[in-house]
């Protein structure tokens, strides 16, 4: 059974971050979660070792700015958050890595965080930090390109749940996360599956019926995974770019979070299924890759 006792929301003071903290406000308001929220300070940058000042002088810009990083943090959301358990904690090192250790060593389920995307086309751009986390993390992460235009948590209503099914190994686990999340929501939920769009080439023949077959099989897979994780999930199958077929469906719908898999750590792709990037810059509502 999924839990969600722990979030840690990556914080780097931005608009963003503050939207993501939102979202993982109105979680850790459902289930009662401990929230951690995390900054990852660089070390002194490269380029001061190329200036003429003594190490006490680059020690002492580094403590000041630690500390304002602490006021920073101390002062982050502060009113907004004080119903919750909340802890804040600033490390020093390499981001992602920092992100990503932090999560492994206190068992975190669930972080929080936002892409680099907004405006018409940096929307289209997935940040490295966030990139590397969605690789390397064992727990679920929640992003998306819209997250800085989150309300307040009161506001955030998860009313219908999206699971996205390649019908791989992962889906078993998507299924039973999306489906757990909605009825913690008491929120609707429906499975989308993109079948692969075939058509015959100049010349060649192709049999119509073979995308009806491909469709049958899919849903003959799909109860089989409903039943094993106790789900009545509406099933919609669509041809084509599993991007944009997901991202189409998660618009009709009026998806409050798309749920999708990655790989293991062991697969040809790494932990990020090949699909996963397209499939978070597209979306029109945050998503959930487990």
């Amino acid at each position: 059974m999924p839990s969600l006792s722990k979030i840690l929301v990556p914080v780097d003071f931005s608009n963003r971050s503050a939207g993501a903290a939102h979202y993982a406000e109105a979680l850790a308001a459902r289930f009662g979660s401990e929230l951690v929220l995390l900054h990852v300070l660089p070390p002194p940058h490269y380029e001061f070792s190329a200036l003429e000042v003594g190490g006490s002088v680059l020690n002492e810009v580094f403590v000041t700015r630690a500390a304002q990083v602490r006021q920073e943090l101390d002062s982050f959301l502060r009113d907004e958050l004080a119903h919750l358990a909340v802890r804040r904690v600033i490390l020093e090192g390499d981001p992602a890595r920092k992100i990503v250790e932090f999560a492994h060593q206190e068992r975190v389920n669930l972080i929080v965080m936002p892409t680099h995307g907004y405006g018409p086309f940096r929307r289209f751009i997935l940040g490295s930090v966030t990139a590397k986390v969605l690789h390397d993390a064992d727990c679920p992460v929640w992003t998306g390109v819209h997250l800085e235009e989150a309300p307040p948590a009161p506001a955030i209503s998860i009313t219908h749940v999206l699971a996205a099914l390649d019908l791989g190994p992962q889906s078993s686990k998507v299924l039973e996360w999306a489906s757990w999340l909605a009825q913690a929501f008491q929120a609707r939920l429906s499975v989308i599956h993109a079948t692969p769009s075939i058509e015959g080439r100049a010349g060649e023949y192709f049999d119509p019926q073979w995308r009806e077959h491909l469709a049958e099989e899919a849903r003959k897979e799909i109860a089989r995974l409903q039943q094993q994780a106790s789900s009545h999930a509406e099933v919609l199958i669509e041809p084509g770019d599993a991007p944009r077929v997901v991202a189409e469906a998660a618009e009709k719908v009026k998806a409050s979070v798309l749920v999708i898999g990655r790989g293991s750590a062991t697969g040809i792709f790494g932990r990020l299924r090949t699909n996963a990037y397209a499939i978070i810059r597209q979306s029109p509502c945050p998503v959930a890759s487990v």
